[in-house]
């Protein structure tokens, strides 16, 4: 890590209580931010409620000779979301870049899920990626700079079993940050999407029955949170002025750039199409270019690097 490269700045890390969020939090500390350290103390399925981990993430930063405060409001509440903002404006008087990190998981099979499930995860994940990131947007906005990192996953990016709710929350989020890139480039302002892989708590869930399944888990306890802190923190720098609506995945020792949906393949017929015609001819030309339903697991198929 470049030691410095965020002197000066102040950071909001979401989720810094523990896992990818603490390392987050301490790069940022390491490499000169003052960080808010944002976390509702809960557990991994959203119950609870504990000051603690947040603590120990801001003993860590002062003992290592920097500086932060804590922040306990849920990021998953319009009027808690600015509290956040407020925070590191009334505490450092100045906001340089927002990590969305904080998660909750409710893994379960589409055709068993509840309500509750589906809303819980989309209300952490998706709504409280918008409700900080609009609150910081109006900072940003007038002080012509500021940047976003994302926490997105493989999950929705390319699929997984048993994560409706994860995945399409994760995958809002990489639509969202586009957007955000887009809206705001006039005022100097980027967003950018990391898909970390990482043991954690969010990962200690992972099914480990088969032992396929265990040697999968045993590779990825390799992949330890601290591995995703270089990239975030060179994307907060200003040294990423020119990096913005990306998209990266982190695995080890490895960093990707994702792709984006664009076209891959067409047909057309200038008399235009019928159900037939696309069965005979359209699905045929195309068929090649079909993806088939991979999940993350099946794309990363190799060990950690």
């Amino acid at each position: 890590m470049n030691e410095g490269l965020m002197n000066g700045k102040v950071v909001i890390v979401t989720g810094a209580g523990g896992g990818i969020g603490r390392a987050y939090a301490l790069a940022m500390a390491r490499a000169g931010a003052r960080v808010v350290i944002n976390d509702i103390g809960v557990s991994l399925t959203g119950e609870g409620g504990s000051q603690s981990p947040a603590d120990e993430t801001l003993a860590i930063i002062r003992e290592e000779g920097g500086d932060g405060v804590i922040s306990t409001d849920s990021v998953s509440d319009w009027d808690s979301g600015r509290r956040i903002i407020d925070c590191a404006m009334d505490t450092f008087g100045q906001l340089d870049a927002v990590v969305n990190n904080a998660g909750v998981l409710r893994d379960v099979m589409f055709h068993k899920m509840s309500l509750e499930e589906w809303q819980l995860v989309v209300d952490v994940h998706l709504n409280g990626t918008f409700f900080v990131s609009r609150a910081a947007a109006e900072v940003f906005r007038k002080q012509s700079s500021g940047a976003f990192v994302h926490t997105v996953s493989t999950s929705g990016l390319i699929g997984n079993f048993g994560q409706a709710n994860y995945s399409a929350a994760k995958l809002g989020i990489a639509a969202l940050s586009k957007s955000i890139a887009l809206d705001m480039q006039r005022y100097g302002v980027r967003s950018n999407c990391i898909a970390p892989f990482a043991w954690s708590r969010m990962t200690s869930s992972i099914p480990a029955r088969t032992e396929e399944e265990k040697a999968r888990v045993e590779k990825l306890k390799q992949m330890t949170p601290d591995k995703n802190t270089p990239l975030a923190v060179y994307l907060c720098s200003d040294a990423a002025q020119d990096v913005s609506g990306q998209v990266f995945a982190v695995r080890n020792n490895e960093i990707f750039v994702m792709a984006q949906s664009r076209p891959i393949k067409s047909v057309h017929r200038s008399e235009g199409w019928t159900p037939d015609s696309v069965k005979d001819h359209a699905m045929p030309a195309l068929k090649s270019s079909l993806y088939p339903l991979d999940r993350s697991g099946d794309v990363f198929c190799w060990d950690p690097v």
